[in-house]
């Protein structure tokens, strides 16, 4: 079975989420999301500045197998977007959780943290 950190928060939708304790938040995709990509190809962020809405697709992810919309789990403004994955989209493969991060929200309802799933919830959604 994979490695699920347990200090991050996860959708079923194969989200991450960092809680960077000051109302900032990273988001990535799962290992399980990028594993079942294939080799990504290309990420296409959004601009920092832009409002995002708790599922709704904030970026797009494109492998050898397939295109790809990300979801955001949370609302809010987007801060800081992971400029190394212009030139370098395979992170995502390589290190999902820490190099293939993909943007920074400002959130604008902390409480969202809380309908998202800790990472023993995340590995029992993954469980057949």
């Amino acid at each position: 079975m994979q490695q699920i950190p347990a200090d991050l928060k996860y959708t079923k939708d194969h989200e991450w989420v960092r809680d960077e304790g000051d109302g900032v938040v990273t988001i990535g995709i799962t290992h399980y999301a990028q594993e079942a990509l294939g080799d990504i190809v290309y990420v296409e962020l959004p601009a920092p500045g832009n409002s995002v809405e708790a599922h709704g697709e904030c970026c797009v992810v494109e492998s050898v197998k397939a295109v790809s919309d990300v979801y955001s789990p949370v609302s809010g403004e987007i801060i800081e977007t992971n400029h190394n994955l212009d030139s370098s989209p395979d992170l995502v493969n390589e290190t999902p959780y820490t190099d293939g991060w993909m943007m920074k929200i400002k959130l604008s309802d902390v409480s969202e943290l809380d309908g998202l799933l800790d990472a023993e919830g995340y590995m029992i959604f993954l469980t057949p």
